[in-house]
């Protein structure tokens, strides 16, 4: 995989090398999510918020596959969802309100994952919600918000409801509809995002067996903390080994998804 410094001289004129950065770290997430199965048609979406101040984010155009998506192609919009950089693409109303409201109540939430996996809106319709009790659902203790379903998500009434429920949680599963991570950054939210989809993938198998299932105990809750933090790598962002590992694993190149 080339890097993104490689890449510098296809930089659009208007686009500036931090945008253009990120804009090529969201193209290769959403082609690893169309390589991993992870969706849903021309549906659900990646965001990712650009620094500043005006809290303007890139999302997918409304219309292509995840597997079109470029570096060149991603929209960016504002938080009332105009298009700012002449983009022939629409975006997707759900999207928008969703994804904007988050960016702008939560500092932390760069980059914000929606997804309608089938193993996720099956977990996302039990009324026990995600099970803690298999080794990804351990790690994910403590981290889940849930939200009442109020049908298709464009209203933008529903937003601070939605806010209220995600409060300061990095997971929301929205009841009966899906699932939404939020991180810092691409790599680490991938990387959230991939334990909370195999918790809800192992859960979906577990509970489709005969017999009781086995319960975790409290005081191993209690120290799932420290080990998970223990597996953090000392320098660089969290999640970048995983995510560089994942786009090499399924042939992801920067180079073929600048869209030059």
């Amino acid at each position: 995989m080339s890097s993104v410094e490689s890449l510098a001289r296809h930089r659009p004129p208007a686009v500036d090398a931090v945008e253009w950065q990120e804009r090529l770290e969201l193209a290769a997430c959403y082609r690893l999510f169309s390589a991993l199965g992870w969706t849903e048609s021309i549906y659900n979406h990646i965001t990712l918020r650009l620094p500043g101040p005006d809290h303007h984010y890139l999302i997918n155009p409304f219309g292509l596959n995840y597997d079109e998506v470029t570096a060149r192609n991603l929209v960016k919009v504002n938080l009332a969802g105009d298009i700012l950089d002449g983009s022939s693409y629409p975006i997707n109303r759900a999207g928008f309100v969703i994804h904007s409201a988050i960016h702008a109540a939560r500092e932390d939430a760069h980059c914000v994952i929606h997804t309608h996996t089938t193993a996720g809106v099956a977990v996302a319709c039990k009324d026990g919600g995600l099970s803690r009790h298999n080794f990804y659902g351990a790690m994910l203790d403590g981290q889940i918000a849930y939200h009442e379903f109020e049908g298709i998500t464009t209203d933008e009434g529903e937003r601070p409801r939605l806010l209220a429920s995600l409060g300061d949680k990095p997971v929301l599963i929205l009841r009966n509809h899906g699932l939404l991570v939020v991180g810092p950054h691409v790599p680490q939210a991938v990387n959230l995002y991939w334990t909370l989809q195999r918790a809800c993938e192992v859960q979906l198998a577990t509970d489709s067996m005969s017999g009781p299932n086995r319960m975790i105990r409290q005081e191993v809750f209690e120290a799932v903390p420290a080990q998970v933090e223990g597996m953090r790598m000392p320098a660089g962002r969290s999640g970048q080994l995983f995510f560089d590992a994942m786009l090499r694993r399924h042939a992801i190149r920067f180079e073929d998804i600048a869209g030059v």
